[in-house]
């Protein structure tokens, strides 16, 4: 059985994959309580990550990144927390919780985009996806490097919400609402 660091359950892996959606669908189920890495950045900045970006560049953003992580590991425990794409590169990742990879394909990835009701708005907050061939090569840069970081991964191409929790859930030995 895996050791569930703060017992908190940390999920990576490609923009756009699915997190917040997956993380959502996880704390309704588990009734845990939920935190995104994004939404505590523009908080604490008032300013959406893209104006982040575009008025101070992403080596500020992944500042930011560091000092949320690092509040994460001190305050934090027994939730569910959505990371950005990027946020798997914090040093003390390890020390924040189960580390959960969800994987998909970068094709998959746009797909999924693509089809949301609120696509162009989807394209729209994520900086590094406007441009489509730097964001694949970074796709593949860091398909290996996800990996790597994972306590366990969970391929959620083609899934449903519904089965890719259950997984997640049995893999983790995760109590729910029934329990």
């Amino acid at each position: 059985m895996l050791n569930l660091k703060n017992k908190n359950v940390v999920l990576i892996g490609f923009m756009g994959v699915g997190k917040g959606t997956i993380s959502r669908a996880l704390i309704k189920k588990t009734k845990r309580f939920g935190v995104d890495t994004d939404d505590l950045i523009e908080s604490m900045e008032n300013r959406k990550i893209k104006a982040i970006f575009d008025t101070d560049g992403e080596a500020y953003f992944r500042k930011l990144e560091k000092k949320t992580a690092k509040w994460l590991e001190k305050n934090v425990k027994n939730a569910i927390i959505s990371t950005g794409g990027g946020f798997f590169k914090v040093d003390n990742l390890d020390d924040i919780g189960t580390i959960v990879y969800l994987r998909s394909s970068f094709d998959g990835i746009l797909k999924r985009l693509r089809e949301h009701e609120n696509a162009d708005l989807k394209l729209a907050k994520r900086p590094l996806m406007s441009d489509k061939a730097k964001a694949r090569a970074l796709f593949k840069d860091r398909s290996v490097l996800y990996e790597a970081k994972a306590d366990i991964i969970i391929d959620v191409e083609d899934r449903t919400i519904e089965a890719i929790i259950k997984e997640i859930i049995a893999v983790l030995k995760l109590k729910t609402e029934k329990e």
